[in-house]
């Protein structure tokens, strides 16, 4: 991670844009990613670790996932890989997450998009 302050909203970045179907609110979104913090760079997940299936982000918009997942995929294609920087208030606040996500930590995924309500 870079050595400077974390970004104070949410930040995404397409490192490689995708060419396949665009992830819009209510989609089921197939993803592949690593997750890490900003203060350390230290990785605490990673879907890649766990074997060849993808992670589900469904509904995007409403998913039970961390509301910076849910805004920082809208827009992302099949194909593309995302840089995600969530801040805390997006993410797990200030009361972080299973002893590897510290309170208040700014969180940065990379996040490869694998299909769209099923689209590759």
């Amino acid at each position: 991670m870079p050595d400077a302050a974390a970004p104070a909203g949410l930040l995404v970045f397409d490192v490689v844009e995708g060419s396949g179907a665009v992830a819009q609110a209510g989609d089921a979104v197939a993803v592949q990613y690593a997750g890490f913090n900003w203060s350390n760079g230290k990785e605490f997940d990673a879907s890649w670790n766990r074997g060849a299936q993808p992670f589900t982000v469904s509904p995007l918009g409403s998913a039970p996932v961390i509301q910076g997942w849910n805004d920082g995929l809208v827009g992302a294609r099949v194909g593309g890989r995302r840089l995600v920087v969530i801040p805390p208030e997006l993410g797990y606040g200030a009361s972080g997450a299973g002893g590897v996500i510290g309170p208040n930590e700014t969180l940065v995924f990379v996040v490869d998009v694998v299909s769209v309500n099923g689209q590759k």
